[in-house]
């Protein structure tokens, strides 16, 4: 197995922080994210628009369904950081 670039590292740990920083938004500042989760599906057209919207219309399901998956997304995130920054180091 090759070593990955730093470029590559940068990227991972960049886009790793970026749902980091989602997941606290979701569970630190809930009323927050949420509002801006249905403001962005007011300028999406189409289908996409009344897919989402039907899954965020009973907002205690959807905050439970996310926190669920973020805690599987935090888990995972933080174990493949780990693994590439010790790939890259190791």
């Amino acid at each position: 197995m090759e070593k990955p670039s730093f470029g590559f590292v940068l990227v991972f740990i960049l886009l790793s922080l970026l749902f980091l920083s989602n997941s606290y938004k979701l569970w630190f500042k809930t009323d927050a994210y949420y509002q801006e989760l249905r403001d962005s599906l007011d300028r999406t057209p189409g289908y996409f628009k009344n897919f989402f919207s039907r899954r965020i219309e009973n907002r205690r399901r959807w905050e439970t369904e996310q926190k669920i998956f973020s805690l599987f997304g935090i888990a995972a995130v933080l174990i493949a950081n780990v693994m590439v920054i010790r790939a890259y180091l190791g």
